[in-house]
Order: structure tokens, then sequence, then C-alpha cells
């Protein structure tokens, strides 16, 4: 049965979005390559162990930290507070959770001020912060912009194994549900969660965990997403392409998912649907629709369900990881040769594949 985090009597912060994530990766180098040359994010600082990224439009200090350590894995998921006091409000709510915190006024990161890093309930590392340096926003250097220009960081996707109770915890936090997989015996395999205004700032995926699943990036349109893949291609890199390019029934969002060195998963994300009015329903999707995934139909491979990086604590440890005991998502619709998928049965029709949409 799960076991629902309490919900604390001081009031959640208040998050504006996604900002950043810290990752760590075993070589820079190669990291170097994958993400400024290949990818072409821009390079705000770096020194020998860590270099700091961030996308065309954005104008706080970074979206990506690449730190060289010994074990790949990720250090911090990152939300930008809407002020100074709710980075108060963060730390004392996550202590009255009982979770470990840590507070740094000159941050955790360059550019970054007054932080608390939390090891939140579900095991993972998320900091808020307000104090950030501006940094030069480059939306009308075209001279800059690329093909394949990665202009926004979009969201976050967790592993864990309990997705109601990772939920409860985010509503409490104060996100909204946009969209969900259940299956009609009441099992929830996944939910896209979000404080701005799209489909989602972070995601709960169904699996072992406390895991990432990964980093999203969004273009301005598909040809970018396209030209990533030809650029890939060209490389002799294309076997880190793991998935797609593709159109999400989930977001309806066009997507394609790759492979870092060190094996993190990033998505290149574009096109999803806005989600700001208070009363936007929630769409939930039944697990044997074989579109909920990919629009298309075409099969998710099983690597994309299996493969996550570890997360760390507080000290820089990776998080135990703990197996999902309810069903799991691969294991309902991918079959035996490893790329089969279900359907529904003729006579439930083409809407037989909902469950229907709530608010």
């Amino acid at each position: 049965m799960t076991n629902f985090v309490p919900t604390p009597s001081v009031p959640a912060p208040d998050i504006v979005r996604c900002a950043y994530m810290e990752i760590v990766v075993t070589d820079l180098a190669k990291s170097r390559e994958f993400y400024v040359d290949m990818l072409g994010l821009h390079i705000t600082e770096e020194d020998e162990n860590t270099i700091y990224l961030r996308t065309l439009e954005e104008f706080i200090h970074h979206n990506l930290v690449l730190r060289k350590g010994p074990i790949a894995a990720v250090a911090a998921f990152a939300y930008r507070v809407k002020s100074p006091a709710e980075v108060d409000a963060a730390e004392a709510y996550y202590k009255e959770l009982g979770c470990r915190t840590e507070r740094r006024i000159g941050g955790f990161t360059k550019g970054v001020g007054d932080s608390v890093r939390v090891e939140d309930p579900l095991g993972f590392p998320y900091e808020f912060f307000y104090d950030v340096e501006h940094v030069e926003r480059l939306t009308q250097r075209y001279d800059l912009y690329s093909a394949g220009e990665l202009v926004r960081l979009d969201h976050f996707n967790q592993v864990t194994p309990d997705v109601p109770r990772g939920r409860k915890y985010l509503e409490d936090l104060g996100f909204r549900v946009s969209e969900d997989i259940k299956d009609s015996d009441g099992v929830t395999y996944a939910a896209w969660m979000h404080r701005k205004q799209t489909v989602h700032d972070t995601a709960l995926t169904g699996g072992n965990g406390p895991r990432m699943h990964h980093v999203a990036f969004a273009t301005h349109e598909k040809h970018n997403i396209i030209q990533i893949c030809d650029k890939m291609g060209a490389l002799r890199i294309s076997d880190r392409i793991e998935r797609g390019p593709g159109r999400h029934g989930v977001s309806n969002a066009f997507y394609l998912y790759i492979l870092d060195p060190d094996g993190h998963r990033v998505e290149i994300y574009t096109q999803d649907y806005y989600t700001g009015d208070p009363d936007n329903p929630t769409i939930t999707w039944d697990v044997h629709d074989n579109q909920r995934r990919d629009w298309w139909g075409n099969p998710v491979v099983p690597s994309w369900y299996t493969e996550a990086s570890l997360v760390l604590d507080l000290d820089g440890n990776p998080q135990p990881v703990v197996e999902r005991e309810e069903k799991s998502e691969m294991a309902v619709t991918v079959g035996a040769d490893g790329f089969s998928y279900t359907r529904p049965s003729e006579a439930a029709g083409a809407e037989g594949f909902k469950l229907g949409a709530q608010l």
C-alpha cells in the first residue's frame, strides 16, 4: 500500500519553473564535445572541472552544469522560486517533512546565490533558489543560431517506484497534473506535472528509483530536431540516438531521445501545449494505448523503460535504488520480442484507448 508523504503545516515554496540540472560526468572533454560541439549549448563559464551551459533564450547563468567526477550521476534538480523569501519557505517546508537540508548563501554552483538543497521524500536532490547572475540573452544573436538550436530547458523526468506517492507529494508542493497513464485496475504508471504553463516541469515515471530518466531541452521547430539527427549521423554517432524522432501522444510534443557519453538521457522536445488555465483538464491515458508514448504507434525500445541515471545524496554518494513493486509499464506493453505492444479490442473503438479526462 502506498505510504503517502505527509502535508506540512507550513506553506510550500512558490516555484516558478525548472531552472537547471547539475550532472556528474566522468570525462569532461567528451561531455563538452557532446553538449557544446554537437548539441550547441552555449558556454557561460568553464574551468578544468566544471562547465556551465545555457540555452539560446536563457538569461540566468546556466541551465546545465557538467561537473567532473568518478561516478556518472545527477547532483541536483534545481528550481527557481518566486522571491528570496521562498528559499526560506523551501527550507522550512522540507525540515518539517523531516528531510535533510543544506543551505548555502553563496550557492552550490557559480552564478547562483542563496540556495537550499534537500534530499526530498522520494530520494531526489532538489534545489531551490532565487538569486542568480543574469547573462546575455542570445535571442537575437542569429549569428550564433544553429540549425538544431536548443532554446529553453523544458523539463526533468524522474523514475520512482511509487508514482501515486510522488504525485501527492508534488501536488502538495504546488505542481499540477497535466496528463497521466493508468490501467483499469487503478495502477498509475506515470504522471506529468507542471509549475510553468506547459505540460510539465517534471514527470514521474514508474520504475526502480530514485533515478533520473532524462533532462529535456526545447527547440523552436521540428526541423531543428531533424537537423540534430542528421548531424549525429554525419558525425557517425547515430548509435547514441536511443528513440525517435517521433511525436508523443502524451504532451503532443515532437521528440528525440539521445544518450550522452556517460549514458545520461537527453530529450529534445518541441510543440507541446498551454496548460495555464486554472481548470486545465487532466488527460488520462490507458497503459494499453500504444499511441500514448508515440502517436504514430512506434514501439518503445526496452532500454527506455529500464535504463536511467543514478542520483546523489547531499554528500555526493549515490542513493540506493528501490525496486518498483507494482506492475511496470514495460511488462504491460513490451512483448517477448522486445518490440510488441498491446491494442484495445476492436469493439472498444477508437475511444477505447482513453480512460477519460478529469479536472
